[in-house]
């Protein structure tokens, strides 16, 4: 699947890109009770780009300038922004680690 093909509450989201922005970590209040922690991250393929919002264990996986693949990821709004998540069923693997 290719960024630009995304739609809002899409599952089962299956793509690949390059990150191109990777934020400092923060942590936030889960609605469930308790804390975690979010990175917000930029991916970006041949047809655009698209917020990817990494949680936990996942933050220190990928780094700038990484090709990652997504499966089984989701679709989600937040603050009126389209954004990929990763979630309990989806991984995410680094293709190619990116030169920085």
């Amino acid at each position: 699947m290719k960024i630009k093909e995304l739609n809002m509450g899409g599952r089962n989201i299956n793509v690949e890109g390059t990150i191109i922005k990777k934020e400092e970590p923060r942590q936030v209040n889960l609605r469930a009770g308790g804390t975690a922690m979010v990175a917000d991250c930029v991916l970006e393929d041949d047809t655009g780009t698209i917020t990817l919002s990494l949680w936990d264990n996942d933050i220190e996986t990928v780094q700038e300038g990484d090709i990652i693949k997504i499966e089984n990821g989701y679709i989600t709004t937040f603050r009126d922004e389209k954004r990929l998540n990763v979630g309990r069923y989806g991984k995410l693997s680094v293709v190619n680690k990116g030169s920085s």
